[in-house]
């Protein structure tokens, strides 16, 4: 038989199938039928195997093209009928659905057995938190974002939950609202559904109870109870055989209670105990806790035998206590003086968390201050990143610098860093104080979830004990407050008054280095100044002597100064001048001077050329440049934010490396930037800040002398000030030197973004935001719901009132005579404050005394106290005999009897005096009387009858005729005295004193109708009604300071949100709309960002004016220069001052303060021909020419318009705008180049 020839088996051959089971590369063969298609490997995976075939170009030109069995070259309509087969696809719609599947709910355990660890069984678990994800949770249990987002996270994220921010508790979930009701389960139940004839029957029926199984373990674990208890009762009986029982207390007043209700008033004790203080002083906890430094830390390294990191010198006591908190993971406020060495603790907490491998953030205020700590914390620790609004470094190292702006937004959108956060430090948190910017701080202080913990670095301030018990209250944890005074190189301040070569070494020392004021100092530098002035004077004639010198003046001082300290070895010197135009001035005076050695200049110039190698040619040419490499030769520097970053950043690092001798410096230079320099000297002690002229505070100050003395390089830092027109007032140094820094206060402010932020989550509210303010910190909510629960107790306790009969009317009478007394002391107040009531008030004025002694009773004034604040009157009064000494009852008069009697006090025995201080509650008649008194005697004679041997002298002559006078006069008008009436007599015509006058007649009148004054009980019923009300008063206040309507933003909150509704950011029920999702993305000026891309103001513009008009934003100064430029950029401005023009009046209407021109007046277009030139690609030199706005200012703004760029992009994509999100980009990468965009030296 022939041997049939088969083809080799192909894939159509066999009737099998490959399963591949699981991830775990084993496959199964499964046969079945044969179809017409080739069969492709299945997956048991959800998601299938990866596609294995080409694409379907591939696969078509491979199977028609280079197959010949396909495209035999005879039978060509069974070759057309295979390829009809092919073309004709099944159409399935159904795949273009897809929805994601939904989580598995449950998973399966193993079970094994415990000894052998065999598999016996599976048992199914149910999952929890398997639906969480960062749209719809705050929890850290929830998924991971895709990768993409894990570092900024998205403004479609849920934040994390902040700490101390609970969720709900289950009574709050238990408290109903009013919509929900209860259902009893067990009565009035429905038996009969409708339409049928018979229903359930829920009647308890008796079912037969089996007998349960006895089991042992149970028996005699009962039995122990029961020996256990036996022993005790009779360990108890004898106990109290011996003594009586006494509970544990803090202290005896609480012993003394016990036996309070067997006296006769139930009233008293409870009132006992409200006025006692807080029994038990651990009830209100403290959650700030300072550390005491004065005593050496002798059992450190016991403590931590191997520590995280290493310094090779040994750390001071408060470094140690800080190191011992943060290995013990608590949060610690570290203030400090500036070079103290606060950066240890910072130090401490990366190493930390890089042993732990978790992560830290460090934060900064300034952005040049983030990119030296990179430099620093990179060499010290190589794993650093940096994240500031243009730069990204190794974001995924485990210390991540920047600026609090970036940390705040990562808050916000969810970041996924924030799992793995272990520290967070602040430094210079004193920055809190900042009146634009510190509202971040407490944002972000709020935000942090719990796991993360806090170290705060600050100059010293006086409230660091406050500013911590607030953190540790809103974070409910404990912050370790470490406070040092010390200074590593104490410091000298002296007056300079010298100003030529013979008088330079005029140099007085004010405060030495204890901290000592020597007013000898001060005199001798006024005898010199003044000496000189003189002979000046006697030579020209008079001058006035201004505050302000001519630049000559100031030339021959610089000189004269910088000479005298070079020769005396006390370089280098920062200068602190308060202006940049004089900054500059000064230093191009010094040309004469030549600080530095040949090597020096050597050494600076190979350093300038290096660093500016990386500008291109035209830019290395700037006048700027070359006028600083000039100065830098010969030793002198200026630093301000007129400066070229570049150039700061050189001039920086020169500096630190002693070559510039002499720098003339802003403020900005002592912030943080940690270089110390020998000297430091003031070129004057007054700033503008921006509203007008002052002395610098003392805080202010001590940061700027604070640079002066390099440790281990100087045994004291000198200070010195200059006297350039005089010298200055000695009370101004004093306090300027010696007072206290300024205290940290909230600079809280609603925020459209904040507020944008907290509504898209339903979880927080923008209330709890508000609540846990440092501006709202004296709010102790917990305390306060204490009180509450007491207060309410102690309410539920108090005797019932009786108000039956003639005590009906008592509530209303209480009302009354509470009303009565608001508006006398209301009227009191104002006749004190006016000139004719004091007038009135005058000695020998017969007035009608009220108070727990008296009932009006008459007196007449002998003196009144000077002090307009409490100021007291001393009286001589009329009483009954043997009533003069004052009791020492406490509280008021208890019914206010004198308010509708008027009947004056009239003894029934003989007549005595009494002389007392009053205050003006005390008086409640001013008459119209007046006796001719001589005060002094009187007093006199009072005081010496008060000593026990002249006790029972007669009264002197001046005191009987008084009191004759008074009584005289009681008994001419027994029933009441005509007494000044403020309106028409004291001439008070203000609105409020005639309304008050008028409500006092009628209240008084209303008074005498009242029936309950008759009832025989009435003053001890009045007393129960008093404590009752008080309470529920008390109640009702401390109800309020919880709620919300107690915050201080919350107008303003309504005001915002009804803006925010009124230009459909959010909708009636306050749910995110789109726009506000748009203005969630834009850090700054969110609302007309936001109206400006909704009205398509950007869209026809071209890239570079887009950009030019967008500067609007960034730029804050003032110019003078009138910029050129094109036609549809004059109309972009127009649009943009509309659109500002609407939100600024729309904000007006709502309620906010500020003006519409307010509004408008912030944004200004002076850059705007500079950056439309720059984005058009003029170089920076030509650029340089177009404004007087200085080259670092210019630089700066374009930095910051590059962010504003990115802002509108985003906002750009998620309105769906694609060809405005390009055009930005296209700006964005116009001005991304040369001088303005040069990377950091630091972190290269």
């Amino acid at each position: 038989m022939d041997r049939l020839n088969l083809p080799p088996a192909g894939p159509m051959d066999l009737p099998l199938s490959l399963l591949e089971m699981g991830c775990s590369g084993s496959f199964e063969l499964i046969t079945h039928p044969l179809t017409s298609k080739s069969l492709p490997p299945q997956s048991t995976l959800p998601h299938g195997l990866p596609p294995t075939s080409l694409s379907l170009e591939a696969e078509v030109k491979k199977q028609f093209l280079q197959d010949p069995a396909w495209l035999p070259i005879h039978d060509t309509d069974f070759a057309f009928q295979r390829f009809l087969k092919v073309t004709q696809r099944n159409i399935d719609v159904d795949s273009l659905l897809n929805c994601s599947p939904s989580p598995l709910h449950s998973g399966l355990s193993v079970v094994r057995d415990p000894t052998t660890g065999m598999l016996l069984d599976f048992t199914e678990v149910l999952l929890e938190n398997t639906c969480l994800s960062a749209k719809n949770s705050l929890s850290l249990q929830r998924q991971p974002g895709p990768p993409s987002e894990s570092l900024r996270g998205s403004n479609t994220n849920y934040p994390f939950l902040p700490g101390g921010m609970e969720e709900l508790t289950l009574d709050q979930i238990k408290t109903k609202s009013e919509l929900e009701e209860d259902i009893d389960f067990e009565n009035d139940l429905l038996k009969v559904p409708p339409s049928l004839k018979a229903g359930m029957d829920f009647t308890d029926k008796d079912a037969k109870v089996a007998k349960t199984q006895v089991n042992l373990m149970s028996l005699l674990s009962q039995v122990d109870d029961i020996t256990d208890l036996l022993a005790a009762v009779k360990e108890e009986g004898q106990a109290s055989e011996q003594t009586p029982k006494l509970p544990r207390t803090n202290s005896l007043e609480d012993l003394g209670i016990k036996d309070a209700p067997l006296s006769s008033h139930p009233s008293k004790t409870v009132k006992d105990e409200k006025s006692k203080p807080n029994k038990n002083p651990e009830e209100k906890k403290k959650w700030a806790i300072p550390i005491d430094i004065s005593s050496p830390c002798d059992d450190f390294y016991k403590r931590i035998p191997n520590p995280a990191f290493k310094w090779p010198f040994e750390l001071d006591v408060f470094q140690k206590q800080a190191v011992l908190r943060l290995e013990a993971h608590d949060s610690v406020f570290v203030a400090a003086h500036t070079s103290a060495g606060k950066t240890v603790v910072a130090e401490y907490a990366i190493a930390l968390s890089q042993k732990h491998m978790t992560r830290t953030i460090y934060t900064s205020p300034i952005k040049a201050l983030s990119n030296q700590k990179f430099r620093d914390f990179k060499n010290t620790f190589g794993d650093v990143g940096l994240l500031t609004g243009d730069v990204q470094l190794s974001p995924e190292s485990s210390c991540l610098i920047m600026t609090t702006e970036i940390l705040r937004s990562m808050l916000y959108n969810g970041s996924e860093v924030i799992r793995d956060l272990e520290w967070v430090i602040f430094d210079e948190v004193h920055y809190i104080n900042d009146a634009e910017r510190g509202v971040v701080w407490e944002e972000v202080l709020i935000m942090l979830p719990d796991h993360v913990s806090i170290i705060l670095l600050s100059a010293t301030v006086p409230n660091a004990v406050e500013f911590s018990e607030w953190i540790g209250r809103i974070k409910k944890r404990h912050i370790y407050v470490i406070s040092t005074l010390k200074r590593p190189v104490p410091l000298e301040h002296y007056l300079y008054t010298g100003n030529s070569t013979k008088t330079q070494k005029e140099m007085f020392l004010l405060v030495d280095a204890t901290g000592n004021f020597l007013t000898k100092g001060y005199y001798a530098a006024v005898d010199a100044k003044k000496e000189r002035t003189s002979k000046h004077a006697q030579s020209f004639g008079t001058k006035n002597t201004s505050h302000n010198t001519t630049a000559s003046q100031d030339r021959a001082v610089w000189l004269t100064l910088l000479h005298f300290l070079s020769q005396q070895q006390q370089t280098p010197v920062v200068a602190f001048t308060f202006s940049r135009t004089r900054c500059d001035e000064n230093a191009r005076s010094l040309d004469s001077m030549d600080l530095t050695n040949s090597v020096e200049k050597a050494e600076i110039h190979s350093f300038f050329q290096k660093s500016l190698s990386r500008l291109r040619g035209g830019d290395r040419q700037l006048p700027q440049i070359l006028l600083m490499r000039d100065l830098l030769k010969r030793g002198i520097a200026v630093h301000h934010s007129g400066i070229l970053p570049i150039l700061k950043e050189v001039i920086e690092m020169l500096f630190s490396r002693g070559l510039v001798k002499v720098l003339f410096a802003t403020e900005t230079f002592a912030m943080g930037v940690n270089m110390p320099a020998r000297t430091v000297v003031f070129d004057n002690i007054r700033k503008h800040d921006g509203t007008g002229f002052r002395n610098l505070l003392p805080g202010e100050y001590i940061q700027m002398a604070g640079r002066a003395g390099r440790r281990g390089l100087d045994p004291t830092g000198t200070v010195i000030i200059l006297c350039k027109a005089g010298v200055h007032e000695m009370s101004d140094l004093h306090v300027m030197m010696l007072g206290k820094p300024t205290i940290l206060q909230s600079q809280f402010r609603l925020t459209y973004t904040m507020i944008l932020n907290l509504l898209r989550v339903e979880a927080l509210r923008v209330t709890d935001m508000m609540r846990r303010s440092f501006s709202e910190s004296h709010r102790d909510t917990q305390a306060h719901e204490k009180r509450i629960g007491e207060l309410k107790q102690t309410l539920s306790s108090l005797p019932r009132q009786d108000t039956e009969g003639q005590l009906s009317d008592l509530l209303p009478y209480y009302h009354t005579v509470k009303e009565l007394r608001t508006t006398t002391e209301a009227l009191q107040r104002a006749i004190l404050e006016s000139v004719n009531g004091l007038k009135a008030l005058s000695v020998g004025r017969v007035v009608v005394v009220n108070n727990n002694q008296h009932l009006n009773a008459l007196g007449v004034l002998l003196q009144v106290s000077s002090d307009a604040v409490n100021r007291t009157f001393t009286a001589l009064i009329i009483c009954e005999k043997g009533n003069e000494e004052a009791e020492g009852k406490g509280g008021d008069n208890i019914a206010f009897p004198h308010f509708y009697n008027t009947a004056l006090f009239i003894p029934e025995g003989p007549c005595s005096h009494t002389v007392q201080k009053l205050k003006l509650q005390e008086i409640s008649g001013i008459t119209v009387k007046t006796l001719k008194v001589i005060p002094d005697r009187i007093i006199d004679n009072y005081n010496k009858r008060l000593q026990p041997r002249f006790r029972h002298d007669p009264p002197g002559q001046a005191i009987s005729t008084a009191t004759q006078e008074l009584l005289r006069l009681a008994e001419a008008n027994p029933g009441g005295i005509a007494t000044l009436d403020p309106v028409n007599d004291l001439q008070l015509k203000s609105i409020d004193v005639v309304e008050a006058s008028m409500r006092l007649r009628v209240l008084q009148d209303s008074l005498r109708d009242f029936n309950c004054i008759h009832s025989p009980t009435f003053s001890e019923q009045f007393a129960r009604v008093k404590e009752r009300m008080s309470v529920e008063e008390e109640l009702l206040r401390l109800k309020f300071l919880v709620s919300d309507q107690s915050l201080s933003l919350l107008p303003e909150y309504h005001q915002r949100i009804e803006v925010l509704q009124s230009l459909q950011y959010v909708d009636s029920s306050s749910a995110v709309q789109l726009k506000g999702r748009v203005a969630c993305q834009i850090s700054s000026h969110e609302l007309l960002l936001t109206e400006l891309l909704f009205e398509n103001v950007l869209s026809p513009l071209a890239p570079e004016e887009s950009a030019a008009l967008l500067s609007c934003l960034v730029f804050t100064q003032n110019t003078q220069v009138e910029p050129h430029i094109t036609n549809t950029l004059q109309e972009g401005i127009q649009r943009v001052l509309s659109v500002a023009q609407r939100i600024g009046e729309l904000q007006r209407e709502c309620g906010i303060p500020q003006t519409a021109e307010e509004y408008v007046g912030q944004f200004k277009f002076g850059l705007t021909e500079v950056v439309y030139c720059w984005a058009r690609g003029m170089p920076f030199s030509e650029i340089a020419q177009l404004t007087d706005v200085q080259e670092g200012t210019v630089v700066r703004c374009i930095q910051r318009l590059d962010e504003v760029l990115k802002e509108v992009r985003q906002a750009a994509r998620i309105v769906g705008d694609s060809v405005l999100g390009s055009k930005m980009e296209k700006a964005s990468l116009s001005i991304r180049r040369d001088i303005v965009f040069t990377a950091s030296l630091y972190t290269h």
